[in-house]
């Protein structure tokens, strides 16, 4: 049986490197990554191809010989301070323009089937208690952001129909895992010095997924032939609070969170005035997904409890933090 051929984007991002990290302990396999920064501690199956950027205008055809499966995983990824004068053109240009030139090239390659990570803001912004978002349920995307990701679905999906070559979409929820970077990274550093917040009383629901679960359900969705042109929720399977999270977070640092009980409202108000209104969603809104799909249609399951991925990323946080 021959090796499997993959070319992975986003392949130096959080996600990329780690399914790169993946794939190459198999002895089967060689995996293209196009960069635009070459990343060190790659093994000698990973053929790093010097890349530009994306946009609609890419040639793939060098980067698509022989390969039989590709994972996109690269996008214009959600903006907090937006730059742009035109967000909706910005995120058009990477994540839909870019991603329909990809994928066609590689269906008139032969490539078999087509991996694309989109993002749980197709399906909306917040869920109300004990209505977590499903993978078939109707796309409410409301930023540019979920709206770009969501028309990229379409066309891949129509690309599919036309072409014949499978479409794997998966929506992950807010990954996190060894490395991750932004507030997850800050919450976790004014835990580990003991700074007191005022998160002692949120009493929200949010899913969440270790980079390790979403490099598995990744890879399940490889091979697996039920998986072909469906889409998945991606998630722990357990649902938290802000406040829960933060006392998970200091248990694994070996602290005791500081959680003083300032009423939400209050806090809202002062996040609204100090212009972060976006901040007050993901630290007092829900949002959760169901993923009984993955278990029913592929028979998977997160392999990483949230407490053990939680652990994981405290662990590469004290290994690697500056003293």
């Amino acid at each position: 049986m021959r090796s499997k051929n993959y070319l992975i984007t986003g392949g130096n991002g959080f996600l990329g490197s780690a399914l790169i990290e993946r794939l190459m302990l198999a002895k089967d396999c060689s995996v293209v990554a196009p960069m635009r920064t070459a990343t060190d501690g790659f093994s000698a199956g990973v053929n790093v191809l010097p890349f530009s950027g994306l946009n609609g205008r890419n040639e793939w055809s060098e980067a698509l010989a022989g390969v039989d499966v590709v994972i996109h995983a690269a996008a214009r990824v959600h903006v907090m301070n937006e730059v742009v004068t035109d967000p909706m053109a910005a995120f058009r240009e990477v994540n839909v323009e870019a991603t329909l030139n990809l994928a066609g090239q590689a269906a008139a390659m032969g490539v078999k089937r087509f991996i694309f990570i989109s993002s749980v803001k197709v399906n909306g912004e917040t869920t109300t208690p004990g209505r977590a978002f499903q993978a078939d349920d109707v796309p409410g995307p409301v930023d540019a952001y979920g709206i770009s990701k969501f028309e990229a679905e379409q066309g891949l999906q129509q690309l599919s129909l036309a072409t014949g070559m499978e479409v794997v979409i998966i929506r992950p929820v807010l990954v996190y895992g060894p490395g991750v970077k932004a507030n997850f990274l800050s919450m976790m550093r004014w835990l580990h010095r003991g700074v007191p917040l005022p998160f002692g009383s949120v009493r929200n629901r949010r899913s969440l997924i270790s980079v390790g679960n979403l490099v598995d359900l990744v890879v399940t969705c490889i091979d697996h032939p039920a998986a072909a042109n469906q889409t998945f929720m991606a998630s722990d399977g357990e649902d938290v609070s802000t406040t829960d999270l933060l006392r998970k977070l200091a248990h694994a640092l070996g602290k005791t969170a500081v959680l003083l009980p300032m009423p939400v409202w209050i806090m809202k108000t002062v996040a609204v005035l100090i212009g972060r209104r976006a901040l007050t969603q993901r630290l007092f809104g829900s949002l959760q997904v169901d993923i009984s799909k993955n278990r029913q249609v592929l028979g998977w399951t997160p392999p990483l409890s949230l407490d053990k991925g939680l652990d994981l990323t405290v662990k590469h946080f004290l290994d690697t933090r500056k003293t």
